[in-house]
């Protein structure tokens, strides 16, 4: 007996204390909107960040207290905002597909103020005197945003970040990885792209790498939709002017003007006036 009470007496009061635990859980207990599983289920479960929170669940929390537009995610695109805005009964706004984009072509022809043998990584790589490229604004190639990029979007080619835009989900992850910020989100449409980053003067660009951005102006003078001005030392071009015609792509001494979207209906144009 004298072990018999204490037991029931522990278990009785395990008992009610369990009770009493029941009873607060359902009072106090947090209703959770029943739409924010059916969001999350739009979404494309990366978790890599794009959107600004946490991951996908973070995300369908947000969306569903009005803390993020249903076209918050840009991996799931438009696709996955429509499934949102039907769920939560509102319009989902029509959004330009946009993808990375890497503004340096310098790579093997950037030229070095050191040599470098060891795997390391970007970051790194930038703190040991700015990096081993002469040029302070170009890509080190070591490759700490191919790492980053979950979708196996980038690659490292001739020394050079190079975007697969065919894979690129506009995550952003790349973009907030790159120590030197020259990985930019360009309209997926855009026509043509200055693939350079140096904000140096021309001889200084010169004498820094082979194909750098000399800031001539050669590409804005010829450009017939005067969709591309110089600034900071470096063509800018502006993606919604431009209309494809390659002629600043023709006519770039240093051929860093590269053409995603060449536009046919203006090459038959030009092709007819030459002829």
């Amino acid at each position: 007996m004298d072990i018999l009470l204490p037991v029931l007496a522990m278990g009785g009061m395990g008992l009610i204390f369990g009770a009493l635990l029941a009873v607060a859980a359902k009072i106090f207990a947090v209703q959770k909107d029943e739409r924010i599983p059916l969001v999350e289920d739009c979404l494309p479960g990366a978790n890599c960040g794009g959107c600004g929170f946490a991951g996908c669940a973070a995300a369908a929390e947000a969306v569903v207290e009005g803390k993020a537009s249903v076209n918050c995610c840009p991996v799931g695109g438009s696709e996955a905002a429509k499934k949102i805005a039907d769920i939560m009964g509102v319009s989902a706004q029509k959004t330009e597909k946009m993808t990375a984009f890497v503004m340096c072509s310098g790579g093997v022809a950037a030229k070095n103020k050191y040599e470098n043998n060891e795997n390391i990584d970007c970051h790194t790589a930038n703190r040991l005197g700015g990096g081993m490229k002469i040029c302070e604004f170009g890509c080190l190639g070591f490759g700490s945003c191919v790492k980053k990029c979950k979708f196996g979007a980038l690659s490292i080619k001739n020394g050079v970040a190079v975007v697969d835009r065919a894979k690129c989900t506009n995550c952003g992850a790349c973009m907030a990885e790159c120590p030197r910020n020259i990985i930019k989100r360009v309209p997926y449409t855009a026509k043509a792209m200055v693939v350079c980053s140096s904000k140096a003067k021309g001889k200084d660009t010169r004498n820094a790498c082979d194909v750098g951005c000399i800031g001539c102006g050669i590409c804005a003078k010829n450009c017939e939709a005067q969709a591309i001005t110089v600034e900071n030392n470096v063509a800018v071009i502006d993606t919604e002017k431009c209309i494809g015609c390659g002629v600043c792509a023709e006519k770039c001494p240093r051929k860093i003007i590269t053409m995603l979207n060449k536009t046919p209906e203006i090459q038959v144009i030009r092709r007819a006036e030459k002829g």
